[in-house]
C-alpha cells in the first residue's frame, strides 16, 4: 500500500469507464422530445466532458434551442438521464472492474464528479461497483463544482491524506483547490500537464497505490 494516501477519490466519465455514446443518446432524445432539429456528436460531448451539465448545455444545445427553453431543455435532460442511463450504461476500461475490487482492500474509495444527481448511483448500479466504494457526491446534488465536492467528500469522511484520479486539467485544477494532489489517467479524454503522477492504464493505477 502506497502510505502517502489514506483513501482515493474517484472521477468517472473518461477516468473508469466511456458512455458517451450513450450521453449523445440522452442528448438527442431531451432534443427530439422538444422539437430541437440537432444531434450532439460524440467529439461535442468528449470536448465537454468536466465541464457542468449548464456549461455543456450552453455549449452543445443553446445555439440550436429558444432563450426560453433552457430550464425546462435542463429538467427533461435530466429526467433522461435518469431513466435512460441505467439501461444504455458505459463501457468500463480495462482492468477497472478487477482493480477497483483490489484497491477497496487496502483504501477507501470514493467518487466526486461534474454529473447530475442520480449519475453515480446509475454507474455503480450498472457495473455492479456499490460495494467497493464507500461515498459519492455530484454537482447535481450541491449545485457546486469538483473542488467543492472533493472538499466536502473528504471533510464529511474524515480523510487525511486523499488524491483524486482523474483525466482533465480540470479535474487537475479542482483536486488542488481542494488541497488534494491528483492522479492523471492519460487514456481518458483530457490532458493535465499539471497533474502530481499519472498512469497509462488502470492496471498502472492500481499498481502506483499498491506499491
Amino acid at each position: 500500500m502506497n502510505q502517502r494516501f489514506d483513501s482515493i477519490i474517484f472521477d468517472m466519465d473518461g477516468t473508469l469507464w466511456d458512455a458517451v455514446d450513450s450521453y449523445c443518446a440522452v442528448w438527442d432524445e431531451t432534443s427530439r422530445a422538444l422539437g430541437i432539429d440537432h444531434t450532439v456528436s460524440r467529439d461535442e460531448l468528449i470536448h465537454c466532458m468536466g465541464m457542468t451539465i449548464d456549461k455543456i448545455y450552453d455549449r452543445v444545445a443553446a445555439p440550436y434551442c429558444p432563450a426560453d427553453i433552457r430550464d425546462r431543455y435542463l429538467e427533461l435532460l435530466a429526467h433522461n438521464e435518469t431513466t435512460m442511463m441505467p439501461r444504455l450504461g458505459g463501457r468500463l476500461y480495462p482492468g477497472v472492474r478487477e482493480g477497483i475490487e483490489q484497491l477497496s482492500r487496502g483504501y477507501k474509495l470514493f467518487m466526486v464528479s461534474n454529473c447530475g444527481a442520480e449519475e453515480l448511483k446509475n454507474f455503480l448500479s450498472f457495473t455492479g461497483l456499490t460495494p467497493f466504494i464507500t461515498d459519492t457526491l455530484t454537482y447535481g446534488e450541491t449545485m457546486h463544482g469538483k473542488d467543492y465536492n472533493i472538499a466536502l467528500i473528504s471533510k464529511r469522511n474524515h480523510l487525511k491524506a486523499p488524491i483524486y484520479v482523474g483525466d482533465t486539467e480540470g479535474d487537475c485544477r479542482s483536486a488542488h483547490s481542494a488541497g488534494c494532489p491528483m492522479l492523471h489517467v492519460t487514456y481518458g479524454f483530457g490532458t493535465a500537464p499539471d497533474a502530481d503522477y499519472s498512469a497509462g492504464s488502470f492496471d498502472e493505477v492500481v499498481s502506483f497505490f499498491n506499491n
